[in-house]
């Protein structure tokens, strides 16, 4: 099941969950001591212990610039991983949506992303594919310091749990900021769409764990879906409180912004980002019926500049061209949904 598939009842808050595991194999250096001859042999290592377990194997060398950036776009891959020159290869069960980036900063990145509130099978994926890995090979690890990583930030369990989150009421309340703050004081941090480094679009923010040595597994995962679900509680509060005049405008951007949505001749990704936030509050709110939130998460992919471009039977060659094609994929879309 992709990210975006609708799942469990917190949908109007949650859009997917994410567990990542780093791993390295004894013998092998980090990083840029690393050279061709043994990352070959680390992924050629990597794909041997998981055989007749339904990976494929995509050399990342292979692909386009634009190929690659589709990549992150989807979550499976970092940019890093994406702009490196080294051979390097992504390895992918989309049956269990468990994909490894061999080798990243770390020998092994597994992770597992699955829609909604969904740690704990996320983390039940993931953990079956890293036993497959321990069986095979010998993974660095120490008694005292856990799972030797590349960064000392990775120590201990190696794990970072992740959940995707739209928080329209908190941004547009301004509580954004304090909220970072206070996850920051329980070992917690919040950041935009793609990760570290990038800014919130539309109103997404994934929240994870920042602490991994000293602390279980289920310590991770206990305190980071208790945040989650008092996060929730808060956001559904401040959409409620929204009444008379405030209320009425919210309705209109709602109702404007599918508008837009169903007829606009172009739209620019940051401009489809904004109309992304009202449409899935309407939808949340029960104002948009003819759309479900699975069509959005989908939307919310496909019209990115990479995957546009990779859908396409004419890629665009300006971004005008490609502002053209956003819209009328997004309208061809809500037309299709509208009608089944």
């Amino acid at each position: 099941m992709a990210w975006y598939q609708v799942k469990g009842n917190e949908t109007d808050v949650v859009i997917s969950s994410r567990i990542r595991l780093a791993r390295s194999i004894k013998g092998y250096p980090f990083g840029d001591r690393l050279d061709d001859k043994q990352r070959a042999e680390l992924v050629t290592m990597t794909e041997k212990a998981l055989a007749g377990q339904n990976f494929t194997r995509t050399d990342l060398g292979s692909l386009s610039p634009v190929a690659r950036e589709a990549l992150v776009e989807q979550h499976l891959i970092s940019r890093e991983f994406a702009a490196a020159k080294y051979p390097r290869s992504l390895l992918r069960n989309d049956n269990k949506s468990v994909y490894l980036m061999v080798p990243e900063e770390d020998h092994i990145r597994l992770q597992c992303i699955l829609p909604g509130l969904s740690l704990r099978d996320a983390y039940r994926f993931a953990i079956e594919c890293d036993e497959l890995l321990d069986a095979s090979l010998d993974i660095a690890f120490d008694e005292r310091l856990g799972y030797l990583t590349h960064c000392p930030t990775n120590l201990g369990t190696g794990l970072r749990a992740s959940v995707m989150l739209f928080l329209p009421a908190l941004t547009d309340g301004g509580y954004i900021p304090s909220l970072s703050h206070q996850l920051s004081k329980i070992g917690l941090t919040m950041r935009g769409l793609y990760g570290e480094g990038t800014a919130p679009r539309g109103c997404i923010y994934q929240i994870s764990n920042q602490i991994t040595l000293g602390l279980s597994e289920e310590d991770i995962l206990h305190k980071l879906e208790e945040t989650v679900q008092t996060i929730i509680e808060k956001e559904r509060s401040l959409r409620a409180a929204v009444t008379g005049e405030a209320a009425s405008l919210r309705e209109d951007r709602i109702h404007r912004a599918e508008g837009i949505l169903r007829y606009a001749t172009r739209i620019s990704s940051e401009e489809f980002f904004s109309l992304f936030k009202e449409l899935k509050l309407g939808i949340s709110l029960g104002m948009i019926t003819s759309l479900s939130n699975e069509t959005l998460n989908t939307l919310l992919l496909s019209v990115q500049p990479a995957m546009l471009s990779e859908g396409a039977s004419t890629p665009p060659k300006t971004p005008a061209e490609r502002d053209r094609l956003r819209a009328a994929f997004i309208k061809h879309a809500l037309e299709v949904k509208h009608h089944e």
